[in-house]
């Protein structure tokens, strides 16, 4: 966090001139002195102090993403690349507000002394008024207080916790009966990089669910531990991890004592525009962190990269407002009832695109968080529990990734060159050519290629999917019944 404090300098009380006086030196429009004028320094107290946190997490992406390499081709993307503010210092062109001209005469004279005037002695009796004034009020009041030594215009709160809304469904808890179903995850790889994220125990043999991203760094034989809300930390091990899906499922390796009580799980697909959320995660490594909003959007397509620059990741997301920060990545998104509908796992951000899980350089939230839709993510996870290894639908195409607007383009030829539609698969037999730009994937419009990946899948390997195509500036529409690949590449 960044502790900025800042306010306006206080000269030190002024004393009347005892002869003549030079000329008030002149105030730059800074509201900084001459070299030559005395300068009164601010009091400690108004000094700022700047403070950076540190980051958490992977470093992300411009889009939504990490650094990712440059794909054209349907299974990787090209992800475009995810400082903290500083606050002026004083004497360097502001910080401490405009400044009262210091030096020359403390009483605002310049040059040699004006001539007395005769209106002095209204002045003084103006000034002996005043000062009557004063003292009649002081005396009053002085009086008054003295009437009653236990006089007090606080008003004390009843201090009774059924006044507040804390019910089961009320924020609080649902908070309270969540928190200790969430853990913060350190993961750390056999070189060292590593970071921290968010998951939520997902069933009672010990199973946690969180982002690819999250763990990626130690899912090849790197340490990882996961800390309860009660401060217990536990050794885990990677059970399978989707790196197209930014899915993860581990297991503590000795549950012994572990409070595995699963969240509920609820249905994205139900989920309306403008419903409540609640973010739990671990923001700059700050666990057990809740945070509100609602739904802002559904749908939105969304790539991103694992940060190994070999991968990109594909999600209809949901959007939220909650704030969602570097380390929530991996925590639920749940709603009104405490059901978890989404996995926290991107945000856009002000300064450099957006992207996942926790960075130094990255800055916060703006309120454009997305979160992976519980339905898509449960799937996943089950594959990955039962086979450790994640379950893709395709429809057999290479399509271009950075086009967008108009649909999503087959390519004219593959990558080393391989065939860009595959040989008597899905999209071969739905009879796609080279160069067709496909523009709805059922009811859903495609504008882009990873729009297209990501609304493929939603769906599971054997699903029948309408798709509408442009050929030589005809449009058609062809089923298409969704094949399967097992594994990433």
């Amino acid at each position: 966090m960044s502790t900025e404090n800042e306010g306006v300098a206080v000269p030190s009380e002024a004393k009347p001139p005892t002869g003549p006086q030079p000329d008030s030196a002149p105030a730059s429009a800074s509201g900084a002195q001459a070299p030559d004028a005395p300068h009164t320094p601010p009091p400690p107290g108004f000094a700022p102090t700047v403070g950076s946190a540190p980051g958490a997490g992977h470093p992300p992406q411009p889009g939504f993403g990490y650094p990712g390499d440059d794909p054209t081709t349907e299974q990787t993307a090209q992800i475009p690349p995810y400082p903290g503010a500083g606050h002026g210092a004083p004497g360097a062109g502001g910080g401490w507000g405009q400044q009262p001209p210091y030096g020359g005469d403390p009483w605002g004279v310049t040059g040699s002394p004006a001539p007395k005037r005769r209106n002095g002695g209204l002045i003084a009796a103006v000034l002996v008024a005043a000062l009557v004034a004063g003292g009649v009020g002081g005396g009053i009041g002085f009086w008054a207080a003295g009437q009653n030594d236990s006089a007090s215009t606080t008003v004390s709160a009843p201090g009774d916790p059924g006044a507040l809304n804390r019910k089961p469904t009320s924020v609080s808890g649902i908070a309270q009966k969540a928190l200790p179903s969430v853990v913060t995850i350190e993961a750390q790889g056999a070189t060292g990089e590593g970071g921290t994220g968010t998951g939520f125990i997902y069933d009672k043999q010990g199973h946690i669910l969180t982002n690819n991203h999250v763990v990626a760094s130690a899912a090849g034989g790197g340490k990882l531990t996961a800390t309860f809300s009660n401060g217990k930390k536990y050794d885990a091990e990677v059970v399978g991890n989707a790196q197209g899906y930014d899915v993860a499922v581990i297991k503590l390796k000795n549950a012994s004592g572990a409070p595995l009580n699963p969240l509920p799980l609820g249905k994205s697909g139900s989920v309306q525009v403008g419903d409540a959320t609640i973010a739990i995660g671990a923001p700059f490594g700050l666990s057990g962190t809740v945070t509100t909003g609602i739904i802002s959007a559904k749908d939105r397509p969304v790539a991103s990269s694992d940060g190994g620059g070999t991968s990109a990741s594909y999600m209809s997301a949901l959007q939220t407002d909650a704030s969602i920060n570097p380390g929530n990545s991996g925590g639920p998104l749940m709603d009104a009832a405490g059901n978890v509908i989404g996995i926290n796992s991107a945000i856009q951000s002000a300064g450099n695109g957006g992207g996942l899980g926790g960075e130094s350089q990255q800055s916060g939230s703006i309120g454009l968080g997305f979160a992976i839709p519980i339905d898509q993510a449960k799937r996943v996870a089950q594959d990955l529990i039962r086979t450790g290894k994640p379950v893709y639908p395709q429809i057999g195409v290479q399509v271009g990734m950075r086009d967008t607007g108009d649909g999503a383009t087959i390519a004219k030829t593959g990558n080393n060159g391989s065939e860009a539609v595959t040989p008597n698969g899905p999209a071969d037999k739905a009879g796609l050519r080279p160069g067709d730009t496909i523009t709805k994937l059922d009811d859903t419009v495609i504008d882009s290629g990873p729009t297209l990946i990501s609304e493929i899948w939603q769906h599971k390997p054997g699903d029948e999917v309408t798709l509408t195509y442009k050929r030589g500036g005809k449009e058609h529409t062809t089923q298409v019944t969704l094949g399967q690949r097992t594994g990433d590449k």
